[in-house]
């Protein structure tokens, strides 16, 4: 599932593909990842429209064109990609743009569990983003221990909360809880104030590797590198690892280095 590393990378490849370009051609090869606009009505928006900036916002990506802005979310199987108009379209290949004769951008997408969306101005894109937490790159220490320290829940499941924090999925939710030694049961306004200075830190040090690499990496001194091995152990003290759901997803974790936790009356 594409996560805030990797809508990054979308945010590159949309720039140094079509950035300061003038769209040419819209083609909606499948209208399913269209939400509140027809097609009709997003190729007369965007054809002719030069793309000016590119932004994320937690998981979206947003192109905007000095009007109307076009919002990407990739849900689990998204993709944007950077292909030759001539090249043969894959059979998931949803919408393509045309920005030049060589060069076409393509969101692809197997499930089609979210798609794109047209932001006629600015109150639109606020409105399509009311929902959403700070985003996970560029919140500061206070604001992300404020919100902690506000939920009830267990933190593994307010992490991943876009409401709470934008951008954390659950890859990097469990990489960040194993480097900082917490476990993901522990609830989210239990955690002492180290303990989230500490999430933080680590935070920041997990994020900054990872939208390096376009990708949560499976770095072998990573728990991701560890987590889909057929007898995953954890690359720090070698125990194996637990898994368990939390917030309706898998979760990967260490009982030994993420062991200890404050009770939260399920027994986990």
């Amino acid at each position: 599932m594409p996560e805030l590393p990797d809508v990054e990378g979308f945010r590159n490849v949309l720039q140094s593909c079509a950035q300061g370009r003038v769209i040419r051609r819209v083609d909606v090869r499948d209208t399913g990842v269209l939400h509140g606009v027809s097609a009709p009505r997003l190729r007369d928006a965007l054809e002719g429209r030069r793309i000016t900036r590119a932004e994320r916002q937690g998981k979206w990506l947003l192109a905007h064109t000095g009007g109307p802005t076009l919002a990407l979310h990739f849900g689990m199987t998204g993709r944007l990609l950077c292909a030759h108009p001539d090249d043969a379209a894959d059979p998931h290949d949803r919408v393509l743009f045309t920005v030049a004769r060589d060069r076409q951008l393509r969101y692809r997408d197997q499930r089609k569990l979210q798609g794109l969306w047209l932001a006629e101005n600015h109150s639109d894109v606020a409105r399509l983003l009311r929902n959403q937490g700070p985003d996970a790159l560029t919140v500061d220490r206070e604001e992300f221990e404020t919100a902690l320290a506000s939920h009830r829940g267990r933190v593994k499941a307010v992490l991943i909360d876009q409401s709470v924090l934008a951008g954390l999925g659950n890859l990097l939710a469990d990489e960040i809880l194993w480097r900082a030694g917490l476990r993901p049961t522990t609830p989210a306004n239990a955690l002492t104030e180290p303990e989230r200075r500490r999430l933080y830190t680590q935070m920041r040090r997990t994020l900054r590797p990872a939208v390096t690499a376009g990708r949560v990496p499976p770095h072998p001194t990573w728990l991701t590198g560890h987590r889909d091995t057929p007898n995953p152990h954890c690359p720090r003290c070698h125990t194996p690892l637990r898994r368990s759901r939390v917030g309706g997803r898998t979760t990967v974790w260490c009982p030994t280095c993420q062991g200890e936790e404050k009770s939260n009356g399920d027994g986990n």
